[in-house]
């Protein structure tokens, strides 16, 4: 019995690790990605930093810079609280394998000298011979047959057991040296949060005395989001038009044939309203169904980018404030971008000097801008992934940033609950 629950015991130790070692290495990979997006949102603001003109695009890197530190703050918080509660595991586990090892010395050490006691071949035959009847005889001799092994088995335990606890004890001090290495990232990380934030306050302050220019490039900025967001209604209205139109004249046609196969008036088929009717047909139905069971699964339009504007209202200063109908995305100079679903391309217009991508997903729409050139056309069908243009890089402040919007019909909806983690 003692060996079974001893191997229920080293069950549950294994299920622990292999629990402990699949967080321990999601952290890991969080706070390398982290790593990762820190490291080129601090290229981008080294590259930027000469510029004498501070702009709203530096700004947001800053911040999302700001924020991307916070969270590798809290990722290797994490790490530690994780190898805290392994280290008490550990301990408990070290303790009740020592406890279970002087146990089995001590049992193994009461075989031993009954075995010293009793090993001559004279003295076993004695205790044979002294059986009252041939069956009690043969039950002392299979006894002393099973007391050997049992005791071969033991001391086998008993080496187990020991290398257990020295690889547990090996374990257990690998992990407070980690612990020790990830509080000293903490601090370091903490000293160059504190250094940003003492640089954000310096920007902050500035932007008093630049409030003129920051309005004159805020104001130049929500034209352009106006023009792009009048294009998109636009384009996407005459898509709900032309689906209307579409399914009225299927309904029109579908009461003729039924008037004519009986000889009655059918009342025509109400036609759906809103942008639900860009999912009238089985296939936009089908592709509408596919996109949304996909929310939180979808791939980034760009490989390699980081979000330095979220979806929603914003505000520097105190008199600057500004809304953002997606998600600005920071990436690298020449960035290839990518349909983040299949769909049909519903238009490609130029706004400004840069390209704006309009894909039509059933009932769902994305949207690319600010790209510098466009490798798809109004009409093509596109597959997740495909390349459809690239990214354009700001010749007056060197970032490289892509706005990507998500749509349900013309309504604007929060890409980041959308994109894959």
């Amino acid at each position: 019995m003692s060996l079974v629950r001893g191997l229920l015991f080293f069950s549950i130790i294994l299920c622990t690790v292999h629990t402990f070692g699949q967080s321990s290495a999601e952290l890991k990979r969080r706070k390398e990605a982290l790593t990762r997006e820190i490291n080129m949102l601090n290229s981008s603001l080294n590259k930027t930093s000469s510029s004498k003109r501070l702009s709203l695009k530096q700004i947001n890197v800053l911040n999302a810079q700001i924020r991307l530190r916070e969270q590798k703050i809290n990722t290797i918080n994490s790490e530690i609280r994780l190898l805290d509660n392994q280290i008490s595991d550990n301990t408990n586990t070290v303790h009740s394998l020592q406890s279970q090892l002087n146990k089995l010395k001590k049992e193994y050490a009461g075989m031993v000298l009954f075995a010293f006691r009793n090993q001559s071949a004279y003295s076993k035959l004695m205790f044979i011979f002294a059986a009252k009847d041939f069956n009690q005889a043969y039950k002392r001799l299979k006894y002393l047959q099973q007391f050997g092994e049992y005791r071969q088995k033991q001391a086998k335990y008993i080496q187990e057991t020991q290398r257990d606890l020295n690889a547990k004890i090996k374990e257990l001090d690998h992990h407070k040296k980690e612990k020790s290495g990830l509080l000293s990232d903490e601090e370091n990380e903490k000293q160059t949060l504190g250094k940003e934030k003492t640089k954000q306050s310096k920007v902050l302050t500035s932007l008093t005395r630049q409030e003129k220019n920051l309005r004159a490039e805020l104001s130049q900025k929500q034209k352009e989001a106006a023009r792009l967001n009048r294009a998109i209604r636009d384009a996407i209205n005459r898509e709900i038009e032309a689906a209307k139109r579409k399914a009225e004249e299927e309904a029109r046609a579908a009461a003729a044939r039924a008037k004519a196969a009986t000889g009655t008036a059918v009342p025509e088929k109400p036609v759906a309203k809103g942008s639900s009717v860009l999912a009238a047909t089985p296939e936009a139905a089908k592709l509408s169904s596919d996109f949304l069971s996909n929310r939180g699964r979808l791939p980034w339009p760009v490989a390699v980018g980081t979000i330095v504007e979220d979806f929603g209202n914003h505000s520097y200063g105190v008199n600057v404030n500004t809304f953002n109908n997606g998600v600005d995305i920071k990436t690298s100079e020449g960035a290839a971008v990518r349909a983040v679903f299949s769909g049909e391309v519903s238009t490609v217009q130029n706004i400004g000097g840069m390209y704006a991508v309009l894909i039509r997903h059933g009932e769902y729409f994305t949207v690319y801008s600010n790209l510098r050139s466009a490798s798809v056309s109004k009409g093509q069908k596109v597959s997740v992934k495909q390349t459809i243009g690239t990214v354009l890089t700001d010749s007056d402040d060197g970032t490289t940033q892509l706005h990507f919007e998500i749509r349900k019909g013309a309504e604007p909806m929060n890409p980041q609950s959308w994109l894959a983690n």
